[in-house]
C-alpha cells in the first residue's frame, strides 16, 4: 500500500481556499513523480508530473477534483485516487500509455479485423488526424486538443461525418485504455463528444423514374457495372454486403449482414427477394468485367458518370441515394417498419429517426383507410 503524502491541497475545504491559477499547487509523491492541483473558477484539475530522466518532465491534467462533486473513481477523484492514478501514470510513463494514437489506431483496426469488423473506417479517420497529433502518446493526450482537432473537421465536412470519424476515434482510445488502467478517459470522453444535430442524416431520396434513369445509364456504361447498381436500387443494400454476395435462389439473394455494429451478428446473411429475371443475372455472382470480385468502393468513379449522364448532381446523390430510395419506396407501400429495418439490416429506431417523415405519411394514409366516412 502507497504511504499517505500529507498536503494543502488534500482535502476539499483546504483546497477551495486557494486563489484561482494557471500553475498547479505540485505535492511530491516520490522520486520524479508529483501530483498537481489546479484551482480553477469551478471544479479543479488533477495533473501528474513526471520526469523523464533527461533533465525535462511531461505533465498530464488527467481528473477532475471532487471539489463539488462527489468522486465516481474514473474522470471525479479525491485527493487519495488522485495520488493512486498519478503513480499509475508515472509507472506505465514508459510503456503502454506512451503508444501514440497511430499506435491505437492500428490497435483498434487489427482487433475490428480479427472480429470480422469494417476496418475502412479506421482508414477514413486516419486520413483525418495531422501527423503531430498522430504522434502524441495517448496518455498526454488532452481534452482541448482533441476538442479543436473535431471542431476543424467541421470545416471540411459535414457534421453527422464529423461525428462518425470521431467516434471511430474514440473506440481506438478506449481499446487502448482497456489494455492499460492507468490511461484516463477523461479527454476524449470529453473533447469528443458528438456534435449536437448531426441526428437527422441527409438522406437523398430519388423517385422511381430517376432510380431507373440511373440503373439505365449504368448499363450503358457496362453490363456488370449496371447489374451492380440494378442489385443496389432492387435490394437498399450497402456496397460492402453487395460484394460478399455468396447465394442466389430463383427469385431471392441471400444478403450478407453488413460489418457495422459490435460483435457477432445473430443473423449473418438474409433472404431479400428479388424479380426473377435479376436472381437468374445474378447466378454468377456479382463480379467486374475482369472476373474480379466488386470492392465496396471500385463503383465511386463510375456512378458518378452514370448519376451526370442521367441528368442528376453526383455532388449530391452518391450510391447511398439507392438505398435511402429503397427504405422510403417500401415505408410509401406500407412495408411495415419493422420488416423494411430488417430487410435492409438496420434497426427500427435508425428507420424512425432518419426517415419520420415517410414514416408519418404512411400513417397518415393507413388512418384515412381506416377512419369511418361519413354518411348523409
Amino acid at each position: 500500500m502507497a504511504r499517505r503524502i500529507r498536503s494543502i491541497v488534500e482535502t476539499r475545504s483546504a483546497r477551495l481556499a486557494l486563489s484561482i491559477a494557471k500553475k498547479p499547487t505540485f505535492t511530491r509523491l516520490g522520486p520524479g513523480v508529483a501530483l498537481g492541483y489546479r484551482r480553477n473558477a469551478t471544479a479543479g484539475a488533477w495533473v501528474v508530473r513526471v520526469a523523464d530522466g533527461r533533465g525535462g518532465n511531461w505533465t498530464k491534467a488527467f481528473a477532475v477534483a471532487d471539489d463539488h462533486e462527489e468522486a465516481n473513481g474514473q474522470t471525479i477523484l479525491t485527493y487519495l485516487q488522485a495520488c493512486d492514478k498519478a503513480r499509475q501514470l508515472a509507472r506505465s510513463g514508459n510503456g503502454t500509455a506512451k503508444a501514440a494514437l497511430t499506435d491505437a489506431l492500428d490497435a483498434h483496426e487489427a482487433d475490428l479485423e480479427a472480429r470480422g469488423g469494417d476496418v475502412g473506417n479506421v482508414s477514413r479517420a486516419r486520413g483525418h488526424v495531422p501527423a503531430a497529433l498522430a504522434r502524441r502518446p495517448v496518455a498526454m493526450l488532452t481534452a482541448n486538443e482533441l476538442r479543436n482537432w473535431r471542431n476543424a473537421l467541421v470545416k471540411v465536412m459535414a457534421p453527422a461525418s464529423v461525428n462518425r470519424v470521431a467516434n471511430t476515434l474514440r473506440a481506438a482510445l478506449n481499446l487502448a485504455a482497456d489494455n492499460d488502467e492507468a490511461i484516463s478517459r477523461g479527454p476524449w470522453e470529453s473533447g469528443l463528444k458528438s456534435l449536437p444535430g448531426a441526428e437527422q442524416a441527409d438522406n437523398v431520396v430519388l423517385t422511381d423514374a430517376e432510380v431507373r434513369r440511373v440503373i439505365r445509364e449504368a448499363y450503358k456504361i457496362g453490363e456488370a457495372f449496371g447489374l451492380f447498381i440494378e442489385v443496389a436500387a432492387v435490394t437498399g443494400a450497402r456496397p460492402s454486403q453487395m460484394c460478399r454476395i455468396e447465394t442466389v435462389g430463383r427469385d431471392h439473394v441471400m444478403m450478407p449482414a453488413s460489418r457495422k455494429g459490435r460483435g457477432p451478428k445473430a443473423v449473418t446473411a438474409r433472404r431479400v427477394p428479388i424479380d426473377g429475371a435479376l436472381a437468374k443475372r445474378l447466378q454468377g455472382g456479382l463480379r467486374k468485367p475482369s472476373g474480379e470480385p466488386w470492392r465496396k468502393s471500385d463503383h465511386t468513379r463510375l456512378f458518378r458518370r452514370a448519376v451526370e449522364r442521367a441528368g442528376l448532381d453526383p455532388a449530391v446523390v452518391t450510391i447511398y441515394a439507392l438505398r435511402h430510395s429503397s427504405i422510403a419506396r417500401q415505408l410509401r407501400a406500407g412495408v411495415p417498419i419493422r420488416l423494411v429495418g430488417a430487410l435492409h439490416d438496420t434497426s427500427v429506431q435508425m428507420i424512425e429517426r432518419h426517415y419520420s417523415a415517410f414514416i408519418d405519411q404512411h400513417v397518415d394514409d393507413a388512418v384515412v383507410r381506416g377512419t369511418l366516412i361519413r354518411v348523409k
